[in-house]
């Protein structure tokens, strides 16, 4: 029997093909993503990591059991604490200095993904919130993967630590965990919380394939 989650990401193919269609995350792979494109991603993706740092929060509190409660804390702070410090050595790398990031408005489209997971997060159910940070998790370790899949790896070596990341067991193992909350909170619902859950997944996958708009070259 198929899983709910592997139902979802049926449902959402459609924008999932374009994420791997578009341009920026195929010039990660091919090395002709711009610099400055690149920077401008790493600096808006710095910003939201601070809200989605607060989403995992979110989650922690509204958790329905203790383990789950405790997954989501320790992710948070994951996120807060070695997550963000790896983020700016790898800025830093890119000669992005940290009082620049910690500078760093939102554009609009990052601001509407935030907002979009903040709202499920405190107004949705805990499924809905899990359906939404699902996209977050497994599209990046699915991205990540195939770009790794690409003869001799990424062309640029400045964009290599990045796909790295996103292609590792680690990585990999945290959008399974993902997966199977969603489907066992799935298992748990009825059918309209299920098409809640649904509708919460494909707009967040709407906010995925929008994001990777901030890495093109304007």
């Amino acid at each position: 029997m198929e899983s709910f989650s592997a139902q979802l990401r049926r449902t959402a193919d459609p924008v999932w093909s374009a994420q791997h269609e578009h341009a920026f995350v195929r010039g990660i792979g091919d090395g002709t993503a711009g610099l400055d494109g690149f920077k401008r991603y790493v600096r808006q993706d710095y910003v939201f990591l601070v809200e989605y740092a607060r989403l995992l929060a979110l989650g922690a509190a509204r958790a329905p059991d203790l383990a789950t409660m405790r997954r989501f804390a320790d992710l948070a702070q994951v996120i807060l604490g070695e997550e963000m410090d790896l983020h700016r050595a790898f800025a830093r790398e890119l000669g992005i200095g940290e009082a620049e990031l910690e500078a760093e408005a939102p554009l609009p489209v990052t601001r509407a993904y935030t907002d979009f997971l903040l709202r499920t997060a405190a107004l949705g159910s805990f499924g809905e919130l899990a359906a939404a940070l699902l996209p977050c998790m497994w599209g990046y370790a699915e991205i990540g993967a195939r770009l790794a899949e690409r003869p001799g790896g990424p062309a640029d070596d400045r964009y290599a630590p990045w796909v790295e990341t996103y292609a590792g067991p680690e990585f990999q193992a945290l959008a399974a965990w993902c997966r199977g909350l969603v489907d066992r909170l799935a298992d748990e619902a009825g059918d309209a919380e299920r098409e809640r859950m649904r509708r919460a997944f494909v707009v967040s996958s709407e906010h995925e394939l929008a994001f990777w708009d901030v890495g093109l070259d304007r």
